[in-house]
């Protein structure tokens, strides 16, 4: 597995690449999380085509990103405006490679970028530690749109790289509410 990777912005172009990575990565890497039970593995990839796909890096209001090495993509994360980290993937040759994690600092940065102070997911239970490892608090589970139990993660952002009012601002706010920091 090749140690060097980019992360860059998605393209439509992307679609085809990143439509079977996610497929792959659904049947392969997380085999755990659907037991290769037809109905939960074929809801979870009802929408994993490279038209949805396109649509969904195409969209203003998201945020795609890929890693890539030798043009091979080895993970795509999708980051919306309402702050949910709606896609989080990475190849199953490429895991433990950094490439995850390189992905969801690339979609927090965008993420601050944007103002957003939380985000949040729905994971599957086999890739929960890995958002725990990098500061996602578990708050539950929940069922995906696909109907599987995911846990719902969350993790609050530092405003690192925001105006300081804008963090001023947040503050106050939340002193509205409470009396915490």
């Amino acid at each position: 597995m090749p140690t060097r990777f980019d992360i860059r912005q998605a393209i439509t172009g992307d679609a085809g690449a990143a439509c079977a990575l996610l497929r792959r990565s659904i049947e392969v890497g997380c085999k755990a999380d659907h037991q290769d039970l037809p109905a939960v593995l074929e809801a979870w990839l009802g929408n994993k085509t490279s038209a949805n796909v396109a649509s969904w890096f195409s969209t203003p209001t998201n945020h795609a990103l890929v890693a890539e090495s030798a043009g091979q993509l080895l993970g795509l994360c999708l980051l919306t405006q309402a702050g949910k980290l709606a896609l989080c993937y990475v190849a199953p040759e490429a895991l433990r490679s950094g490439v995850g994690r390189a992905l969801l600092l690339a979609a927090e940065e965008q993420a601050r970028a944007w103002c957003i102070a939380k985000v949040h997911l729905h994971s599957p239970a086999s890739a929960s530690a890995f958002f725990e490892r990098n500061g996602y608090v578990h708050a539950g589970k929940d069922k995906s749109c696909f109907g599987l139990e995911c846990d719902l993660l969350w993790k609050q952002l530092d405003p690192k790289g925001q105006p300081a009012e804008v963090a001023a601002d947040r503050a106050a706010a939340r002193k509205r509410f409470c009396n915490c920091a």
